[in-house]
């Protein structure tokens, strides 16, 4: 399917990696330039580079730690008039409710809901001018079904995804349509992470871990960075214009919900 987005230009968040590199992959095979970000500038230019070469789009690589506003301005500066916001973050640290303090709550809305929320306040009115524009928020399955041992991820990304419904039908009108997707458990980083708290706590081999979580999901299996990004794709693509403010499951079928 021709996505209709050809020359088009997206900043996608914390893309060196996992599901991020998977969106910004997946947005340069329908032809979008890219300006790509993530702490780490070595992994970042490395992942750049490789779609450089396999998808020929013009990409810019901008290393920082978007939390903080002096840390973004280089970042919004370069994605200026782009026509695509993907915002992403790393989850906070696992744990349970007696481990944290208010500074951790912080943390955890500065990355995972203050920081989305200034990407858009910096970006959706030129998108609105344009009378085009596209946002997609990577949150989490935690959103739709809390998991109790991420309950720094469960709050902030609750509070972004109330900001979501609110704002997302007041830009409609213009052309610009913000949906958040919520991914389950990808064979990326953050999987292993949690897989590897399982191996302490449990007493169990890596695989044992996947292999006990994998049988939880109806789908039997991890997902892919690469299908996650064509999700999002599609959601950045002009065959999405009527899809305004909603929460899209990526999990494998693993929340049991009817709605």
């Amino acid at each position: 399917m021709d996505l209709g987005i050809k020359g088009k230009r997206a900043l996608v968040c914390a893309s060196s990696k996992g599901l991020g590199l998977g969106c910004a992959r997946a947005l340069a095979e329908a032809g979008v330039d890219l300006v790509m970000n993530a702490r780490g500038a070595e992994a970042l230019e490395a992942s750049a580079e490789d779609i450089r070469k396999d998808f020929g789009v013009d990409v810019e690589t901008i290393a920082a730690d978007v939390t903080t506003e002096d840390s973004r301005a280089p970042v919004l500066a370069a994605a200026k008039g782009v026509d695509i916001l993907v915002t992403n973050a790393g989850g906070p640290p696992p744990g349970m409710w007696s481990d944290w303090d208010r500074e951790d709550f912080i943390k955890a809305l500065d990355a995972n809901m203050l920081t989305p929320i200034a990407f858009m306040k910096a970006l959706l009115p030129d998108m609105m001018a344009q009378g085009w524009g596209r946002v997609v928020n990577i949150t989490s399955v935690s959103v739709k079904a809390p998991v109790p041992v991420l309950g720094l991820s469960n709050s902030a990304r609750a509070g972004l995804t109330g900001y979501v419904a609110g704002t997302s039908r007041q830009v409609a009108g213009k052309g610009v349509c913000i949906n958040n997707l919520q991914p389950g458990i990808h064979a990326t980083e953050r999987a292993d992470a949690l897989d590897g708290g399982v191996v302490k706590s449990q007493g169990i081999s890596m695989d044992e871990a996947r292999a006990q979580r994998a049988a939880t999901i109806p789908a039997g299996r991890y997902g892919t960075i690469e299908e996650f990004g064509a999700a999002c794709a599609f959601l950045c693509s002009q065959h999405a214009g009527f899809i305004v403010g909603q929460n899209i499951l990526l999990d494998g079928g693993a929340t049991n919900t009817t709605m």
